[in-house]
């Protein structure tokens, strides 16, 4: 089952072509649905248009007397809350949010073995993995499994979404762990808005091997959001891997933006509502790093960071161990077994350095500026950084300042990717 929907101008989809897209995919759904689980994206894919997608198929499915379950793709996340619940998802009833569980709602499907891992990355890993999925996925009185999700470049995988969502998004630690550990080794600048990467590789493995007997059917977008509003450029639906395939295209025309030349002064806004953690702010790290100068700065405005990790034992970690660079944290993860049991912590750190090619500046209000730079980031007082750069007036690209000062804005570093060319060219 493949179905394709297309915008014909940069406005996007309308809502009435949405609602159809998604009443087509459910009667061709090929059997009869009592009990349906479907799983989105968390708040951290606002942007995504997932909300009112989910909240279409939710109608549908009830006016039809069938009962439908949503489990939020939330990998390693904090649960979320009421309020954000509500804000993306409407008016679904709250009772009906399943919340997972990364280290203990999950059941193994198989392994993915050494000799593949060694294959795809060029035998820099070599270890098996356990595919895991949180154990509703695989509840026989499911009669679908919807997984909706945004296709975007992403610092791990290359392009998020399709088996990611379920083997992340609802997996379980190994594979969340290891996942993470061999985009960090194999190296993010070669991987990052490309589609078969060594761990896009050990997702398809797993989906072909562990799940194809499943009635999982995926629904992927293609959104920006320019000033704010969502635009969704495509729509696609299916249980097949040309579902991503046509997804990454058009992510990859939408999303990634090629620059001419190199960035000496990156200012990257976080909405409070959206990023409250290091662990998601640093999406500013990894989305602008290919397209940053050497010597350059990086300015995080982050008025709703308040921590560090999304759980406590991130959190200690970070705090522990900093954002020390490549080689720094692979040297430790050799002799500290902590790191070597949070594997995803030890990638997080890794890919939150810019390895000392260009400063990271956080300017913060809800976290003390000793604490930011104790894990290794410059530090300075929102309130000061928000005069200097005021978000409201800056437009999203190049920005002339009154005192002649050239800056590159970005409201929201979640929905692209920014590279100079020739950075791209030359890997």
């Amino acid at each position: 089952m493949e179905l394709f929907w297309k915008a014909d101008g940069e406005e996007g989809l309308s809502e009435e072509q949405i609602r159809e897209a998604v009443r087509q995919t459910l009667e061709q759904a090929g059997r009869p649905l009592k009990r349906v689980l479907i799983v989105p994206p968390d708040f951290t894919r606002f942007h995504s248009n997932a909300g009112f997608i989910v909240n279409c198929c939710y109608h549908l499915l009830e006016e039809k007397g069938c009962h439908a379950d949503i489990l939020p793709a939330l990998g390693t996340h904090a649960a979320m809350s009421r309020e954000q619940f509500s804000a993306m998802y409407g008016d679904i009833p709250f009772e009906r949010m399943l919340v997972h569980d990364w280290r203990r709602d999950v059941m193994s499907l198989g392994e993915v073995p050494g000799t593949w891992m060694e294959e795809i990355t060029e035998g820099l890993w070599k270890k098996p993995v356990q595919a895991e999925i949180n154990r509703r996925v695989m509840d026989p009185s499911y009669d679908l499994v919807l997984s909706v999700g945004q296709v975007v470049p992403h610092e791990i995988v290359g392009m998020a979404s399709h088996a990611k969502n379920l083997f992340v998004g609802v997996g379980g630690s190994d594979m969340i762990n290891q996942s993470h550990m061999v985009g960090a080794v194999y190296g993010m600048e070669r991987i990052m808005g490309k589609d078969k990467t060594p761990v896009r590789r050990i997702f398809d493995y797993a989906w072909e091997h562990f799940l194809r007997e499943r009635p999982v059917i995926f629904m992927l977008t293609v959104t920006t959001a320019p000033e704010g509003r969502i635009r969704t450029h495509g729509l696609f639906a299916g249980d097949t891997r040309k579902v991503l395939e046509e997804a990454v295209a058009l992510s990859q025309e939408k999303n990634i933006r090629f620059l001419d030349r190199e960035i000496s002064k990156c200012v990257v806004y976080l909405d409070p509502a959206e990023f409250h953690s290091t662990w998601l702010g640093n999406k500013a790290v990894y989305r602008t790093r290919m397209a940053i100068a050497d010597g350059g700065e990086l300015l995080i405005l982050a008025p709703g960071v308040s921590q560090f990790g999304e759980d406590e034992m991130c959190d200690k970690l970070i705090r522990k161990y900093g954002y020390c660079g490549r080689k720094k944290i692979l040297e430790l993860f050799e002799k500290e077994r902590e790191l070597q049991e949070n594997m995803g912590t030890a990638a997080h750190l890794i890919h939150g350095s810019s390895d000392g090619r260009f400063r990271i500046t956080y300017g913060v209000s809800r976290i003390p500026e000793e604490e930011m730079r104790g894990v290794g980031f410059g530090a300075v007082p929102y309130e000061e950084a928000a005069r200097r750069y005021p978000p409201e007036k800056l437009k999203d690209g190049w920005n002339r300042m009154p005192d002649g000062e050239e800056i590159y804005y970005i409201s929201n570093p979640a929905l692209g990717l920014w590279i100079n060319k020739k950075r791209f060219e030359g890997l």
